[in-house]
Parts: C-alpha cells; sequence; structure tokens
C-alpha cells in the first residue's frame, strides 16, 4: 500500500532549547488508521502541527501526497484536515457560516448539499443557525469535525479528539471515523487513551520525549500487553450480572455500580466491543469506561528493553 504522508529525520527544538522532536521518520498508508499514542508532552501535537503547516520544523522533510509541506504549502494543506485539541472557532458565528467559511477558505465552490450532509452525519444540522458560543462542549467539537472535512480532505487529523468529551460522543466518533476510512479517507490518530487505539486503529505508533519508539501493526502490539481489566461504570447499580452476559469474564464491583471485565490483550480479538454491544441490547447504560493496566510509557519502554513494569491506569493523564 502506498504511502500518504511521509516524514524523514524530522526535528523540532523551540527557541528555549526544548527538543521537541528528534529525528523522526514514518510513513503513513492510504486509507488507514493509525494511532499515534503517548504520554501528554511525548511530541504527538508537534509532529501533527508540523506535517499540517502549523509550526515550521527545524530540520527534515515531510510529503504529503508527494507535496512537500514547505515547497509546495497550499497543495499539501489542501489535502489535509485537522480537528485540533483545542476548541478554535468564533464563537459569535453560527454553525453553517463557520463550516461555510471553511470550505471557502480552501478556495472549493460551494455545496451546500455537501455540507447538510456533514452537519447531519455529526447531528448538527439542527443546531445549524445557532451561534457557536450557545453550543456544549461536544457540539462545538463536532462543529471543529465539520470544519475539518468540508472541502473534502484525503488526510484527516484527530489531535486527541475524545479527550474530556462524553461516551456517546465518543461512539459517534469511533463511528464516524470507520465511515471516513471506508471511504478512502487516512486517518491520524493522536491520544493517550490505548482504549481508542485498540478500537479503531490499523497500525500503532508510540512516540515519547520527541522519539518514536515503535510501529507496528495494532495486532502485533496487543499481542505483547498482556492481561488487562475494563472497568465499566454503570448509570444505574444492578445486583446480579445478567445471563446473557455470563459467557464474558465479568464481575460486580461497587457495590453494583460497576462491571469488571478482565481479558488477555495478546489475543486479537478482546471481545471488549462485543461486550459494549451487549450490554446496550441489555440495556445497561453506562457513564464512563476506565482500563487497567501499565501506562503507555511503561509499556512501550518496558516492551523494548524487556523490564517488568508497574501497573498503574491508562486514559487519566497518563
Amino acid at each position: 500500500m502506498s504511502a500518504i504522508i511521509t516524514v524523514r529525520d524530522l526535528a523540532k527544538t523551540y527557541d528555549s532549547g526544548f527538543q521537541a522532536l528528534k529525528g523522526v521518520s514514518l510513513e503513513i498508508r492510504r486509507g488507514e488508521i493509525f494511532a499515534l499514542l503517548g504520554p501528554n508532552g511525548a511530541g504527538k501535537t508537534t509532529l501533527i502541527s508540523i506535517v499540517c503547516g502549523l509550526v515550521n520544523p527545524s530540520a527534515g522533510q515531510v510529503l504529503v501526497g508527494e507535496h512537500d509541506i514547505v515547497r509546495h504549502y497550499r497543495k499539501a494543506r489542501s489535502l489535509i484536515g485537522l480537528v485540533p485539541q483545542e476548541l478554535t472557532n468564533n464563537m459569535f458565528d453560527t454553525v453553517l457560516a463557520t463550516v461555510r467559511l471553511s470550505r471557502g477558505l480552501f478556495g472549493k465552490a460551494p455545496d451546500e448539499a455537501l455540507i447538510e450532509r456533514i452537519l447531519r452525519e455529526l447531528s448538527l444540522w439542527d443546531k445549524r443557525n445557532e451561534r457557536i458560543m450557545a453550543l456544549s462542549g461536544g457540539m462545538k467539537r463536532r462543529v471543529l469535525i465539520a470544519k475539518a472535512l468540508v472541502h473534502e480532505p484525503q488526510v484527516l487529523f484527530l489531535d486527541e479528539p475524545t479527550a474530556g468529551v462524553d461516551v456517546e460522543l465518543r461512539r459517534d466518533m469511533w463511528a464516524m471515523v470507520r465511515r471516513l476510512r471506508d471511504n478512502g479517507v487516512t486517518i491520524i490518530l493522536t491520544t493517550h487513551y490505548i482504549e481508542e487505539a485498540e478500537e479503531m486503529a490499523d497500525r500503532i505508533g508510540v512516540i515519547n520525549h520527541g522519539e518514536l519508539l515503535l510501529v507496528e501493526d495494532k495486532a502485533t502490539l496487543m499481542r505483547k500487553l498482556g492481561t488487562r481489566q475494563l472497568t465499566i461504570q454503570l448509570q444505574q447499580p444492578i445486583t446480579e450480572i445478567p445471563a446473557a452476559l455470563a459467557c464474558h469474564a465479568l464481575t460486580l464491583a461497587d457495590e453494583g455500580h460497576a462491571l469488571v471485565y478482565t481479558f488477555d490483550a495478546k489475543c486479537e480479538q478482546t471481545g471488549v466491543a462485543d461486550l459494549l454491544r451487549q450490554l446496550e441490547r441489555e440495556g445497561l447504560e453506562f457513564k464512563d469506561l476506565h482500563s487497567s493496566q501499565s501506562s503507555l510509557e511503561d509499556i512501550f519502554v518496558g516492551l523494548l528493553q524487556g523490564q517488568e513494569q508497574p501497573r498503574l491506569r491508562v486514559g487519566e493523564g497518563a
């Protein structure tokens, strides 16, 4: 499969002397979902900011669709959609005006049918005439996604897309990402939630202290992680585990307010996705998920060095 993004020996040192990236080389394949994992401050956001033309590299080269991001900035940038970690909308504009403007900034002809389709897919159509300031945090994040998609990019960057969002929006975003991939869009996801990478990614890269430690197919990587526990916080407590869920390794916890699922992450099929779907069929609503295992830094440094690491919790600012 050909590469749509090629990164060669990329380095970034800020004026303060901080070295955010140290000779990173990477290829992203067309039509894949690539998850870039690492703790906060590892270099994830700096890397995608350089690829998207928001930060100048200190050294190295980046090609997007064979266009150099420095010499052919406009062509390279036109292929990219970016959903940033921070909310960056004009709070006084309406949803519709914001999305229309984003399409126009890329020199695209008006396409009201496309805009309507994107807004409907993101459950924003009914709010199209509302000002951004009146929207919830989750809806504001949906607007960012609409802005990133409206110029029909070939590559979509999602920088910590579900940090601080509710479970419903997280599931909606997972479904949307799969639809985009099925339509040929390449997705690059940066996250420190390993559950997100396991749910969606085809390949996984691990970055720490500005260095790319590892790039592997998800199935290969998951076989190395060992046993994990997924704690599912329920909206309403239960007194016993439903018979329909008996086939899963579940235990009750927190006086019936939580289910704990133990599984072997070395298996290609962990059963997590099936379990969550079955919970919905049983009418068991959940409000939060926590996966207990080593931190990402501990796991991946340990994988390379062959060392035992202490077990910590992923997903809480690792």
